[in-house]
């Protein structure tokens, strides 16, 4: 089975999207991460509107799993501490 994934659902131009992505990408370990923008998907933009980011776990099985809001506070090792608490390990943060 493949390590759990973060998905960061997002749209161009969101600047409270651009900076939590950058804030995982710093992470060490870096995370798995997969950034879907909304707007490329009538689906995923009628779900999320404009309620970017969202931050979601893929699982090992295939399924997807939310996360709560991130603070945009949130970075280094008080991130990785947040997605330890909230369920996802990866194996890498």
């Amino acid at each position: 089975m493949a390590a759990p994934t973060l998905l960061l659902y997002s749209r161009q131009g969101c600047c409270l999207c651009g900076g939590l992505q950058e804030r995982l990408l710093a992470l060490e370990p870096t995370p798995a991460l997969e950034v879907l923008d909304v707007d490329t998907d009538p689906a995923l933009q009628q779900r999320y509107g404009l309620e970017v980011p969202v931050l979601a776990v893929r699982l090992a099985d295939g399924g997807l799993r939310e996360l709560p809001r991130v603070s945009p506070r949130l970075a280094g090792a008080g991130l990785a501490d947040w997605l330890q608490r909230n369920g996802f390990s990866g194996g890498s943060v």
